[in-house]
């Protein structure tokens, strides 16, 4: 379709990789998608993604973001003080990627700030949090 004839907008998405307990996750996998809201680490970061702030906004739709379910490997070194795992041993973690989307024209240092909090919120030693490359987002009514 000619972008022409549709409206869009720019926009970053940011990608968050966060553990998850076991048993939240295989109760969301199993449809209680409730117990995401009940693990205390995902919790504070969605409710900073629906908080007053530049994440997830879609116009009439505040704090919009995408959950997936998965799982991280990573094989900590003697120099890390990780959370789960040991130096050496590779390590598994049942982990939820949070997806969601600031405007592609937000200010470098408030993107930052926002980056900071959400790292500060993270339970990692060294947080994923992925900041991409301005995309396209179909934005009706605009």
């Amino acid at each position: 379709m000619d972008a022409r004839l549709m409206a869009l907008r720019a926009a970053r998405p940011i990608r968050i990789h966060c553990p998850v307990a076991a048993e939240a996750l295989a109760a969301a996998v199993g449809g209680d998608l409730a117990a995401i809201e009940r693990d205390p680490q995902i919790a504070s970061i969605l409710d900073l993604i629906r908080g007053d702030n530049a994440l997830g906004g879609f116009g009439a739709y505040q704090g919009v973001c995408e959950i997936g379910f998965g799982a991280e490997s990573f094989v900590p070194t003697e120099a890390a003080n990780p959370v789960l795992g040991e130096a050496g041993i590779p390590a598994l973690s049942p982990t939820i990627v949070l997806l969601t989307w600031v405007d592609a024209d937000l200010p470098d240092d408030r993107l930052e700030q926002l980056i900071e909090t959400i790292a500060e919120r993270h339970p990692w030693e060294v947080p994923v949090i992925e900041i991409g490359a301005p995309v396209r987002l179909y934005a009706p009514g605009s």
